[in-house]
């Protein structure tokens, strides 16, 4: 029997969906018990909203374990760092009380996303004829540059004088890319290139082999967390492509993400919402009618935490969580948002669909066999009592248990934590 994330050594939390899942939030709270959080992938397109107290903190690149004190917060090699939005982070944590200090820390090995990678990204975005529907934040330009071999490391920092010529040969390319497509860059750019080359020293301050700190830590005993951006299906091998982020989202990628060897990871959580969204062009095969969708969104507070943009949403997905149950060899779930299903008189699951070849329960690989596919749906009756005082499952009324129990059933993974509102206080934990 797989051990239970909350008692490994070293677990990876997952989303299962399209990203938005909560994983900031489960993070948050397994934290706690926790030497070490360590961020495998992504960038700043990615936002963690975690309530504490009265508080709300959206965290954008830095692990949402910092809001507990004492926790070690690592970026690894697989992230891409927005090195000006990540110093407002960092500062703006600071004027709320939350001291990053020497708590953080970014792998010598990460690429750096710089202010021209964002002027590509919207550009392109802008002038393609199928929008993937990318945030802008310039991550798909940055991970161009790691692939190409034309990326900036946190290591290249070491040297004044190279990282500066770097820098600039990388701003040359782009705006030669740019005039190319018919567009003057921005007066600011120059500006923002400059203010990234001064905080050269504030990230050799923070720079660590993070792939040797989570090894040392495992090796005396101690407990890691591995955070993911996004979900499943927005991963750039096994997502619905091309609308995909361009990363590997999934669990595999964390251990290349951080640098240690997957026989690490001891515990794989996957957090789904009891719910689907999702952000940005692409199929999402259970959507709402707009009705129910404008309804369940005012609900559920359905809104990108990095855009504001509002989310897609619709019925579970079961389909694509069993996908995702396999893809990641999940060995356990955590549901978010139970409570926003509080007053609907019926809930459906997606269980397989229809396809323009027949009916299928596994994910297709062709994205637009899933544009074109249909759900089949099981409808299960709601319980129209609110579950946000539940503090184990018992309390939950019998019709949310058995909902919780046909996800069980039908994804082939056991529920480990149930999120019924926004508070750390409001996961119940399954025994």
């Amino acid at each position: 029997m797989p051990q239970r994330s909350r008692d490994a050594g070293c677990v990876v939390v997952v989303g299962c969906q399209w990203g938005d899942e909560g994983k900031g939030k489960i993070v948050d709270v397994l934290a706690e018990s926790v030497d070490a959080i360590a961020r495998y992938q992504g960038g700043a397109n990615a936002g963690h909203t975690v309530h504490v107290g009265e508080q709300e903190f959206v965290l954008h690149q830095i692990p949402s374990g910092i809001l507990h004190p004492g926790k070690r917060c690592l970026l690894g090699n697989g992230v891409v760092l927005d090195l000006v939005q990540f110093f407002e982070e960092f500062d703006a944590l600071a004027t709320r009380g939350v001291e990053p200090g020497d708590r953080v820390g970014v792998s010598w090995r990460a690429h750096l996303l710089l202010p021209y990678h964002r002027v590509l990204d919207r550009v392109a975005e802008d002038q393609a004829r199928d929008k993937i529907g990318t945030t802008g934040r310039g991550i798909g330009p940055a991970y161009e540059d790691k692939v190409g071999r034309r990326g900036i490391r946190v290591a290249d920092a070491k040297d004044p004088e190279r990282f500066t010529d770097l820098v600039q040969d990388g701003a040359r390319r782009a705006k030669t890319r740019l005039e190319a497509m018919g567009f003057e860059h921005e007066s600011t750019l120059d500006d923002e290139i400059r203010r990234c080359l001064e905080l050269r020293g504030r990230l050799l301050e923070i720079a660590t082999d993070a792939g040797g700190e989570v090894d040392d830590l495992l090796s005396s005993g101690r407990r890691v967390l591995f955070e993911g951006a996004q979900g499943t299906a927005l991963d750039l091998d096994h997502g619905t492509y091309p609308y995909v982020t361009s990363s590997n989202t999934t669990a595999a990628g964390a251990a290349i993400g951080i640098g240690v060897g997957p026989t690490r990871i001891e515990s794989v959580l996957g957090v789904v919402k009891a719910y689907t969204t999702r952000v940005g062009n692409g199929p999402l095969p259970t959507e709402f009618s707009p009705e129910m969708d404008a309804h369940v969104r005012e609900l559920g507070g359905e809104f990108g935490a990095t855009t504001g943009r509002p989310r897609r949403c619709g019925w579970f997905d079961a389909v694509l969580a069993r996908y995702a149950a396999r893809v990641n060899g999940l060995t356990g779930l955590a549901v978010t948002k139970l409570d926003v299903l509080d007053t609907l008189p019926e809930i459906c699951i997606g269980t397989s669909y229809r396809m323009p070849d027949g009916e299928a329960s596994d994910f297709p690989a062709d994205t637009q066999n899933l544009v074109e596919a249909r759900p089949v749906f099981e409808t299960l009756p709601g319980w129209n009592t609110s579950t946000s005082e539940a503090r184990c499952l018992d309390d939950l009324p019998t019709n949310a248990r058995r909902y919780l129990e046909r996800i069980e059933e039908i994804v082939g993974a056991s529920i480990e934590m149930v999120s019924v509102g926004t508070r750390r206080k409001q996961v119940i934990h399954v025994a």
